[in-house]
């Protein structure tokens, strides 16, 4: 038996066939995200309505308008691509964790402490409610109160070191594959490429103002919905096998 052909046996035993299956089609979904992100962006009276959000009683008015938009507009759809990708990387790290099961776990784990700290750092929700409390408020006084707390709320959430611990994740997670024999050198690249161009955008360019800043982000963009697409294909193979 072919290494190759050998190493994705071993990888699809044990019964983490639906694993993959599962995997694989979550993370095909997770890329119809950022496409959806602009489809919605371009619909009509969208830019018109969430022009201007710039302090938080500005927030809470485009919740009362528009609730899905305030939601969208501070991440929801990131949220559910974070939840998407946890069975794509469970079952990634039973892919590879023949090849390197020490490192693959490591990849895992800091994957899944990242998908933490965005999901609890992401004030979307929290701000859903406040905008509702400062809307049925009955005084001035309880308004600015709710108000000040909108504006704390939003400070809180800018921090992304969810993100950039996902990424360095991802990118330990490509090596991984690089290495291996289960998944295809192109992904790996791919993964590799694509995570450590975003990373040197969340360092050294957020929030993107330049052109420079542009172009990196569009090629790590490119790079890693590249990767997806070929471990979401790869995982559907193991699931087949």
């Amino acid at each position: 038996m072919e290494p190759k052909q050998r190493a994705s046996t071993e990888a699809s035993d044990g019964g983490w066939n639906s694993l993959y299956k599962l995997g694989g089609i979550t993370v095909l979904i997770a890329i119809l995200i950022p496409p959806g992100e602009i489809i919605i962006g371009l619909l009509p009276g969208v830019a018109r309505a969430t022009a201007g959000t710039v302090t938080a009683v500005d927030w809470f008015m485009l919740f009362h308008t528009h609730w899905f938009l305030g939601l969208r507009n501070l991440g929801l759809l990131n949220i559910v691509g974070a939840l998407l990708f946890i069975p794509t990387f469970l079952a990634v790290y039973s892919a590879l964790r023949r090849d390197n099961k020490a490192y693959a776990a490591l990849g895992t784990i800091l994957f899944l402490v990242g998908i933490t700290v965005y999901l609890a750092g992401n004030r979307a929700f929290a701000m859903l409610s406040l905008s509702r409390q400062y809307i049925n408020a009955a005084t001035d006084a309880e308004k600015a109160l709710f108000a000040a707390a909108g504006q704390a709320t939003l400070a809180e959430g800018q921090s992304r070191a969810g993100v950039l611990l996902t990424e360095f994740a991802s990118l330990l997670i490509s090596a991984v594959m690089w290495r291996g024999k289960v998944f295809s050198r192109a992904t790996a690249v791919a993964g590799m490429l694509g995570n450590a161009l975003l990373m040197v955008v969340e360092i050294a360019f957020m929030p993107i103002s330049s052109a420079l800043g542009m172009v990196v982000a569009a090629g790590g963009g490119l790079s890693l919905m590249t990767w997806y697409s070929l471990m979401g294909r790869r995982l559907l193979q193991l699931a087949r096998l």
